[in-house]
């Protein structure tokens, strides 16, 4: 069963791919291409786009490269996959709209470098190098050091991996200019969600003062890291509580039993995202709790290919730019 309950509002966290080691990349730039033909402009077609979704064959970057797919976007016959994955040849298919595609999946280790660099000068020499963008749904310990890559050269690119160093991640795409997109999120509810408490936050600052948070988030056992979005949602919440809530004081569930026992269903074990947040009285009287329970990866999956969608839209906009999902909302480019 694939569903998504909110109660009182709704939020969740990307999904790690899993299953193989973190992508490393070595630095070596490449120079873009001069524009062709089809260039991507913001109201062109967006099959002319090209997206290498990095990641696969991991569940979340293949649910992102379906989703593509299913919005129109092409693929990039070429993709990243970890170094200790075989090279393979696989075939993504939408089961929605039945249109599928077949990707070469390139190990990143040094043997495989080289070809992974080849294609791309090759894709965008055929595509056009504003057609080229990328999705990360990789590995945490891998963000920091595929995000310079992308920047050094000068690939677009969808950050929905979580974890790594996320402070130097924003120093390092802000000193190279990067195009970007990056989100704990992908969700369009969820990112409303989320800017809906940043901004209560800000307006209402310890009208919760006094109250205890408890924080209980379940995810499947491949997820490595924290979620992204429970440290968000926290953040907000601390405002209004002024409590001293740290994330270490999260009780991360990662074991079928005690994911069972938080109400996940049987069949969501691999693919799930449950959080509650309770804010409590000093005197034990009143009783606050945000819950939201997600199931499956298709809200994510589908609001990550908005994003490249929109991002491509951004690419003739100046310097590069790191936008956030609230951006890609803002500009109603989340369907």
């Amino acid at each position: 069963m694939k569903s998504s309950a909110l109660l009182l509002a709704g939020a969740a966290c990307v999904h790690q791919s899993g299953g193989f080691a973190p992508v490393q990349l070595t630095h070596r730039p490449l120079t873009r291409s001069s524009p062709t033909h089809l260039q991507m402009a913001a109201d062109s077609d967006a099959s002319a786009l090209r997206i290498m979704v990095n990641g696969m064959p991991g569940p979340m970057a293949t649910a992102a490269a379906e989703a593509c797919l299913r919005k129109g976007l092409g693929l990039s016959p070429v993709a990243m996959t970890g170094p200790d994955v075989e090279p393979q040849t696989i075939t993504v298919k939408d089961d929605v709209t039945g249109a599928s595609a077949e990707v070469r999946l390139i190990p990143a280790t040094d043997d495989g470098f080289d070809e992974i660099v080849a294609s791309l000068a090759g894709l965008r020499d055929a595509a056009g190098s504003d057609n080229v963008l990328a999705i990360d749904y990789t590995h945490p310990s891998a963000v920091n050091g595929n995000a310079v890559f992308y920047a050094e050269n000068q690939l677009p690119f969808v950050m929905g991996t979580t974890g790594g160093d996320r402070k130097q991640l924003m120093e390092d795409m802000e000193s190279r200019k990067a195009f970007a997109v990056i989100a704990p999120n992908m969700g369009k509810q969820i990112v409303a969600l989320q800017a809906g408490l940043e901004d209560l936050a800000d307006k209402f600052p310890g009208a919760f003062a006094g109250y205890k948070l408890e924080v209980t988030e379940s995810h499947q056992k491949t997820k490595a890291d924290t979620s992204g979005t429970a440290k968000a949602v926290i953040s907000s919440l601390k405002k209004l509580s002024d409590d001293g809530f740290e994330t270490k004081d999260i009780n991360m569930l990662r074991d079928d039993e005690s994911s069972l026992a938080f109400g996940v269903s049987p069949d969501a074990l691999n693919g799930h995202a449950f959080h509650t947040y309770t804010l409590t009285s000093p005197d034990g009287s009143v009783n606050f709790q945000l819950q939201h329970n997600v199931e499956g990866r298709t809200v994510y999956a589908e609001g990550t290919a908005d994003a490249v969608r929109f991002l491509a839209t951004k690419l003739g906009d100046g310097e590069g730019t790191v936008y956030s999902m609230t951006d890609v909302l803002r500009a109603g480019a989340l369907e």
